[in-house]
């Protein structure tokens, strides 16, 4: 079994905003995979499925950035994963719009969401991150919450292409290690 986990905040109010990155990407990858986000578990809505023989459980959680870690640690406990089992995918100011970094673990940086996250379950587990760029005159919180211009959600849609790539050779491979993002 693996588990992705798109960060984002919940409802109308926050779609297309640059912390919404992750549930952006997730959402690309759903629909790609023809998986409905049907459920509500694990404090997040849940879209489940098989690819490549492997069961796959997508998650957005619904508790808003800065407790993520609460619905992942929900869905990790409850299914007993292994925390190579699971990718997170987040938004990250501290990379320039549009670029993708790929790791197989690591420290939370700047990211509220994924150190909620990692003060729950730990570093060791993959994340993809996407940037969002750092805002030159603009207060940081304002920043993330802002909507994202329609040019830029649509120069977004092939890096989502390559974090689905690199998602499906996860699901494959059942790791990241070997997977250079910048080949897809």
């Amino acid at each position: 079994m693996i588990a992705i986990i798109g960060l984002g905040n919940p409802g109308k109010t926050y779609e297309k905003t640059v912390h919404n990155l992750g549930f952006m990407a997730l959402d690309y990858f759903a629909e790609k995979h023809n998986l409905t986000f049907s459920k509500n578990k694990y404090s997040g809505k849940v879209a489940e499925g098989v690819i490549g023989g492997e069961k796959v459980i997508l998650l957005k959680p619904e508790t808003f950035m800065n407790l993520s870690g609460k619905s992942v640690e929900e869905m990790v406990h409850m299914l007993k994963l292994n925390l190579s089992q699971i990718m997170v995918l987040s938004d990250d100011i501290d990379l320039p719009f549009g670029d993708l970094r790929l790791r197989s673990k690591g420290s939370a940086g700047t990211h509220n969401g994924l150190r909620d996250i990692v003060g729950r379950i730990g570093t060791d587990f993959p994340r993809i991150r996407i940037g969002a760029g750092r805002p030159e005159k603009m207060d940081l919180a304002t920043f993330v919450l802002s909507k994202i211009p329609q040019q830029k959600l649509e120069d977004l849609q092939s890096k989502f292409e390559v974090v689905s790539k690199v998602i499906e050779k996860f699901i494959e491979r059942k790791t990241v290690e070997g997977i250079d993002i910048t080949r897809f």
